[in-house]
């Protein structure tokens, strides 16, 4: 649930960025017999980016690692923007801020641990999953309700989309799609 005291701050954001390990993922790696590892992504964060992205709300991913298999998942949810292997995140978001046209106030940041503290400082919408690390939970303004890799991303969209009066018009306009 979105804060009141952010709504005015959520209706300005141009563009969505987020980390990928326990904000998309719960975080946790599955390791197969050949050595393989595996992610979880929950589909309603994926509806949810859909929702956003046809509203026009920029979507772009800035994480230190770099996979196969999420870059399928950017793929499938037709994100194109990523900054991946990249462990300076503050340089990562200055890059895709830019291919956004955003200000730092129009980014709200979506990170779970430490390192992503040096975003969520300076953007002007900074959140973590309900499961964020403590140090994160303690300084960014909005703490979601939902855990990492189960809806957090979901959340964020529908508040994005509540705070500009947009949420059931979007859902709408999907539905009137299918």
């Amino acid at each position: 649930m979105l804060p009141d005291a952010l709504r005015e701050r959520a209706a300005r954001v141009k563009l969505l960025a987020l980390d990928v390990d326990g904000v998309l993922t719960d975080g946790r790696l599955h390791y197969g017999p050949e050595g393989e590892a595996t992610k979880v992504f929950d589909v309603k964060d994926g509806l949810g980016l859909r929702l956003l992205r046809d509203e026009g709300i920029a979507i772009a991913i800035v994480s230190a690692k770099r996979s196969t298999m999420l870059e399928r998942r950017l793929a499938d949810l037709k994100i194109s923007d990523a900054c991946l292997g990249r462990e300076d995140k503050r340089v990562a978001l200055d890059e895709v801020r830019a291919r956004a046209n955003a200000s730092l106030d129009e980014v709200c940041f979506v990170g779970d641990d430490v390192l992503d503290l040096p975003v969520l400082r300076v953007v002007g919408l900074a959140a973590t999953p309900a499961d964020g690390h403590a140090l994160v939970r303690r300084e960014v303004p909005w703490v979601l309700q939902a855990c990492g890799g189960r809806g957090a991303v979901r959340e964020v969209c529908d508040a994005l989309l509540e705070a500009r009066g947009r949420l059931e018009a979007a859902v709408e306009t999907l539905l009137a799609t299918r």
